[in-house]
């Protein structure tokens, strides 16, 4: 069956079978993550020859490798022979991969080296290699995969926005550049992966969904940035196009290191740091602004100090995985404060994720029966983004409208009309 992505995504509204249909899901698993770019890991997870993680990429099993020479593959795990998987593990370093199943050999760059009898085989080695993504690329540590190799490059996908939210994270490190604890937190929902791009960057629900959090911490930066109503609330929801976008909170920051939940007195060693890497303005500049609250389309969430990755599995379940990030270059009590920090925000039992969770639950119950041709031509089961359309302003190529408002899902969607319904 087709389904018309112009018609079910309009500009103020989408509808509610895009979160349930089995066909849409199959759509997004072709035309998002197989033809685009997807976020797959970060440099510091693979930082020496040998090193491997598993990942998947939309429906995808991947290796992601270093090899000798310190080049990048994502290869399939699955033997060329007869799919056997060929690593269970989540990371690991070797010279090679072995399957288990009849002790085929490939190299970190998937190439196949070993066959048990070799008598028995009648084609070529150098054509039973492991499948592998046709593009892999990285800026400033984050890689980026496109399985399809057809993407173009990825400058062209993160753009400057994109680009930029990066850039924002990386900075805050005197030395550029931050790396990753080596496990990762996944919470399986019963939800459908698009809902937490949508929620993850919702400024509107904080006060509702997170009332503990409000009640329990009632002085966090939450307070300025996304609580108090819209009257005196000065951070803003931004469009960066692209299907990039962020709940930007740096005007409603008082202090710097406000983002940090401590002061610049009590921090002496940072800011030290922080200023004779970067001077004294641009430091100040960068302890003020702190980290972004964003999304880079379609599956990465620069979640202030922490990485999240969304990974659909069916048309209702996703995996949201999450970890802290760490600054290269910085007293080791920072760090410590980031982790705590992300523990009691995305942890099993944390103020933010679980709530999230329950709600996205809700969501995708509410949309069971939801379809097409049921409910949109009788004008049924459509979900609402007109929230700060009228208000919205142009800067630029951002689109900006105040922290309550629906841009960030109008973001998502916009761009998401665009991929789903070019050609297919």
């Amino acid at each position: 069956m087709h389904t018309d992505y112009q018609a079910l995504v309009r500009d103020d509204r989408v509808h509610g079978s895009l979160y349930v249909e089995p066909g849409v899901f199959r759509d997004e698993m072709t035309r998002i993550f197989h033809r685009g770019w997807s976020f797959i890991a970060h440099a510091s997870e693979v930082p020496e020859p040998g090193c491997w993680i598993t990942r998947r990429i939309g429906l995808e099993p991947y290796i992601l490798t270093r090899d000798m020479d310190g080049r990048l593959h994502a290869l399939a795990n699955r033997c060329s022979h007869r799919g056997t998987a060929l690593c269970w593990e989540e990371r690991g370093r070797s010279k090679h991969f072995q399957c288990t199943y009849h002790g085929w050999s490939f190299a970190l760059d998937g190439r196949l080296t070993g066959v048990a009898y070799r008598g028995g085989l009648n084609k070529d080695m150098g054509e039973l290699g492991l499948d592998r993504a046709g593009q892999v690329e990285a800026y400033r540590g984050f890689i980026f995969v496109n399985p399809s190799g057809t993407a173009g490059p990825l400058a062209a996908h993160l753009g400057t926005g994109g680009q930029a939210l990066i850039d924002r994270l990386c900075d805050l490190s005197p030395q550029g550049s931050i790396r990753v604890p080596p496990t990762w937190i996944g919470h399986r929902i019963a939800s459908n992966w698009k809902m937490w791009p949508e929620s993850d960057n919702d400024g509107y629900h904080f006060q509702f969904v997170h009332s503990s959090t409000v009640k329990a911490a009632p002085d966090t930066y939450y307070q300025e940035t996304v609580l108090g109503g819209e009257s005196g609330n000065i951070s803003h929801a931004v469009d960066h196009g692209q299907g990039h976008f962020e709940l930007d909170l740096r005007p409603s920051y008082k202090a710097p290191l406000a983002w940090l939940g401590t002061t610049q007195e009590k921090t002496p060693e940072y800011c030290t740091a922080m200023e004779s890497a970067y001077g004294a303005e641009r430091a100040g500049q960068l302890m003020m602004d702190g980290p972004p609250h964003a999304m880079i389309f379609p599956n990465l969430f620069l979640g202030e100090l922490n990485l999240a990755i969304v990974e659909p599995v069916a048309p209702n379940i996703t995996v949201h995985h999450h970890t802290a990030v760490q600054l290269e270059g910085v007293d080791a009590r920072i760090n410590r404060r980031i982790l705590r920090q992300s523990e009691a925000a995305l942890g099993p039992a944390s103020f933010i994720v679980p709530d999230d969770a329950v709600t996205a639950e809700k969501m995708q119950s509410g949309f069971g029966g939801a379809s097409p041709e049921n409910h949109a031509a009788q004008g049924k089961a459509w979900i609402d983004l007109s929230r700060g359309m009228a208000r919205e302003t142009m800067d630029g190529p951002r689109r900006v409208g105040q922290v309550s408002d629906e841009t960030t899902n109008r973001a998502f969607w916009r761009h998401y009309r665009d991929v789903m319904g070019a050609t297919s």
